[in-house]
């Protein structure tokens, strides 16, 4: 089997003390898809700043996957790089089916965009550490049966309506668009590597040190609330589901096939 090519666009650079330990989100994601990859897969990371340099790939045809990272901008900030990024991403979606594209919170928000719907803040509600998002009938039957999954998340903003031909995974009673799947437009078949689009609010990729760490700063600096803060402490020993199913999952998307047979989804 070829080696699956994928392409990073940066949307950011992490917090200062999540650098010095973690790394920058090359190797963050890096670490996400080298830690859920199945056995005997190979994979190719290309990077591209899309923020400072508004970099892209010169030929989105050589990768499988376009995938977006977090950020601490908001997605409906009206600058040239996220206008930009979001008029890139929908001319992907609709030019180049075989690409997936997977988006991962402020990715979750500038996808959604990019199909035509509206990102806005959440009323100053944040959604900070483990957070347990209830799946939907269509995030069942992706996350292998699974009513509910643990998700690191750190966000204010939010899409509240779903894009057009697309079908929710995931809510939470604070936010209901927790993540998003497209099939293949033509495509009869419902098998995970059928989704052209696979987006969620929250980050798999975050582990709790990495999240111990941005809560610290943002907590000490009044950016978030001192109850949201320990709430997310006090959730840090919780089961994390971001490698292990969501991380997973990205591959079967990615058309890598499990290790044990998996049940195409239904209507």
């Amino acid at each position: 089997m070829s080696p699956i090519r994928l392409a990073l666009l940066l949307c950011d650079t992490p917090i200062q003390p999540v650098v010095d330990e973690h790394g920058d989100y090359t190797r963050i994601f890096d670490k996400l898809f080298r830690d859920s990859c199945p056995p005997g897969v190979t994979y190719v990371m290309d990077s591209f700043d899309v923020r400072n340099k508004m970099e892209y790939p010169e030929d989105i045809d050589q990768y499988d996957g376009l995938v977006m990272t977090g950020s601490a901008a908001s997605a409906y900030e009206n600058f040239e790089w996220i206008n930009r990024l979001v008029a890139y991403v929908a001319s992907v979606a609709e030019t180049k089916p075989n690409v997936k594209i997977i988006g991962i919170c402020f990715g979750h928000q500038i996808v959604a965009r990019a199909l035509g719907k509206d990102c806005v803040p959440n009323n100053g509600i944040w959604e900070a550490g483990l957070v347990t998002i209830e799946l939907t009938e269509t995030g069942k039957q992706l996350f292998g049966g699974r009513d509910e999954l643990n998700i690191q998340q750190m966000h204010r903003d939010h899409i509240p309506e779903i894009p057009k031909g697309c079908e929710l995974l995931a809510s939470t009673s604070v936010c209901k668009n927790q993540g998003f799947v497209r099939f293949t437009p033509g495509t009869t078949s419902r098998r995970p590597k059928d989704i052209q689009i696979f987006t969620v609010q929250g980050h798999p990729e975050f582990t709790e040190g990495i999240v111990s760490k941005v809560v610290d700063l943002r907590a000490s600096t009044g950016v978030i609330d001192q109850p949201t803060a320990q709430r997310a402490r006090e959730r840090a020993s919780w089961r994390n589901d971001g490698v292990s199913v969501i991380g997973k999952v990205i591959w079967q998307i990615l058309g890598v096939e499990p290790s044990v047979k998996h049940v195409p989804l239904t209507m």
